[in-house]
């Protein structure tokens, strides 16, 4: 295996643990938030949040990616001096891009809290405004950490979130419950900014601490000095459309933040009611579903920079091995998280969340089992946008996105319009949004790579592994109980089948094995002097 492979591998492998760590905690976390503040409090702070999500996409999405992008492919040619100039640039336009947002949720929070359809929720939009300003700037020193191909301060940054959140916005819900639900909800959205601002300290830390390291790489005499007004284009050309692209998404849960609720109300649904089932699905069913979707982030945040430092170096086979090994993952990672979700979707839901109703379980239960099908959808399409924003094709996942959503909107407003599917609307959505978006970033990438379609080691053995996986959790929950502690049991015996299957089928092989394997032995060796 290259280096470039195993910086994939390797810098998949610390992203996806912490990633996992951090939805673990961000799922464990909304426990005894739901105790705190309730099914109505849940769908309060879920109506706060798309807004701020979709604000904060818009102002640091695309810029990140651009940083990695080219301070990788200047970094392969030995240029350091203007992958610096490239991150300064970038830092400024995202600090000016972040306070310009942070300003623009403050004063427009009145509008934003009659548009969600509940005016109780304008102190939660001025809770977590400053968090815009502050992820835009730590956004730029992760771009500029990962062009370097070093994604470790990128995931402790990461676990600094959530755990801060854990540590602040309970204790701030609790006493916002005090004063009314509203109060509480804008208490935990106040706890994301004060732990995005702890992240921030922690990135600037890091960055000054290695900045010495950086100065001293040699500079290719050759490579002249790029102006201000080049790079800027350059950094435009590259962020707008993946800018575009990650916004489709937010710019959809913004729609649904105020569709969803509005269009339960017109299945007949009563307003509280509608409230707390949109809180349900938004707040638990999404929120499990965002746990192993860590893992997909993780492989198009590594694939991104590698797959450009290849390209500056013209090495159009490692171009292709980095791209297939990108797709091989996603499949390895998103078909078992799927299957083994909807298998123990109830048994999770009941260990996790506290329900007040047999019947809400039963309804959020079903949401969750048809919900992570999703998973693998979303994990190769986000692999596919990686290799080809890597590719600088990054208008395609762009072009495919913007059909899925323009898709799911109208699938969300017509169906769950209707009594008998309801709520039921918004997974059918979204399974049929990300196929319409990953069958064509497929085809893209396969052209563009020169790739030949290898369905059987990239799709075919992990699916196999995964059918094991899935009969030996059909048997165990069979014979054992699903319930409590037991839960817990199922989910290992699921992880220990698929990885038996996964090694017999060669769905994982030593190419993915070595780098991980590699990582391990360098955290558990004994130090000198031990």
């Amino acid at each position: 295996m290259s280096n470039t492979q195993k910086s994939i591998v390797g810098g998949m492998t610390v992203l996806s643990i912490v990633g996992l760590i951090c939805k673990i905690v961000g799922a464990l976390y909304r426990i005894p938030l739901a105790w705190l503040i309730g099914d109505e409090g849940m769908g309060t702070y879920q109506l706060v949040f798309p807004t701020y999500n979709m604000l904060l996409t818009i102002s640091s999405a695309g810029l990140p990616v651009a940083i990695s992008r080219m301070v990788s492919f200047s970094l392969a040619k030995d240029d350091p001096r203007n992958a610096r100039r490239i991150f300064r640039i970038a830092l400024w336009m995202l600090t000016a891009l972040g306070f310009l947002s942070m300003i623009l949720m403050i004063v427009m929070s009145p509008s934003l809290a009659v548009r969600s359809g509940d005016v109780s929720t304008q102190p939660g939009f001025v809770a977590i405004a400053p968090a815009l300003l502050l992820v835009c700037i730590m956004s730029a020193l992760r771009g500029f950490m990962q062009g370097q191909q070093n994604m470790v301060p990128t995931a402790i940054s990461q676990l600094i979130e959530q755990v801060g959140k854990v540590f602040v916005a309970l204790p701030l819900a609790y006493f916002g419950m005090k004063i009314s639900v509203a109060y509480a909800a804008a208490g935990v959205l106040l706890g994301t900014s004060i732990a995005e601002g702890a992240a921030l300290v922690f990135m600037i830390v890091t960055y000054r601490r290695k900045k010495a390291a950086f100065d001293a790489l040699a500079q290719n005499p050759d490579e002249e000095v790029i102006g201000g007004k080049t790079l800027l284009k350059r950094l435009l050309n590259l962020s707008i459309p993946i800018t575009l692209g990650a916004c489709i998404v937010p710019i959809a849960g913004f729609i649904d933040s105020g569709l969803l609720l509005n269009r339960l109300v017109d299945a007949g649904i009563e307003r509280t009611e509608a409230l707390g089932l949109y809180g349900r699905y938004s707040g638990y069913v999404l929120t499990l579903i965002n746990v192993p979707t860590a893992l997909a982030t993780a492989i198009a945040m590594s694939l991104v920079p590698s797959i450009s430092s290849a390209m500056a170096r013209g090495d159009g086979k490692q171009m292709r091995r980095q791209s297939a090994l990108g797709l091989q993952l996603s499949f390895v990672v998103g078909l078992p998280c799927s299957i083994g979700m909807s298998m123990l979707s109830r048994h999770l839901l009941d260990l996790i969340y506290h329900f007040n109703t047999p019947e809400a379980l039963d309804v959020t239960a079903n949401l969750l089992s048809l919900s992570s099908l999703t998973i693998v959808l979303f994990t190769v399409v986000q692999s596919t946008s990686g290799i080809l924003q890597g590719l600088r094709k990054q208008r395609i996942p762009m072009y495919t996105l913007m059909l899925g959503v323009a898709v799911k909107v109208f699938l969300n407003y017509t169906l769950i319009g209707m009594p008998q599917i309801n709520i039921y609307g918004a997974p059918i959505a979204s399974i049929t949004c990300y196929t319409l978006s990953m069958v064509p970033n497929l085809y893209y990438v396969h052209k563009y790579t020169g790739m030949k379609p290898d369905v059987w080691n990239v799709a075919g053995r992990p699916a196999l592994a995964t059918a094991g996986m899935a009969a030996v959790l059909f048997v165990s929950m069979k014979l054992l109980p699903c319930h409590g502690v037991w839960t817990l049991i199922q989910v290992m015996i699921g992880v220990a089948a698929y990885a038996g299957f996964a090694v017999l089928t060669g769905a994982v092989d030593k190419e993915i094995l070595a780098p991980i394997l590699r990582r391990f032995r360098r955290k558990t060796a004994p130090k000198k002097g031990e």
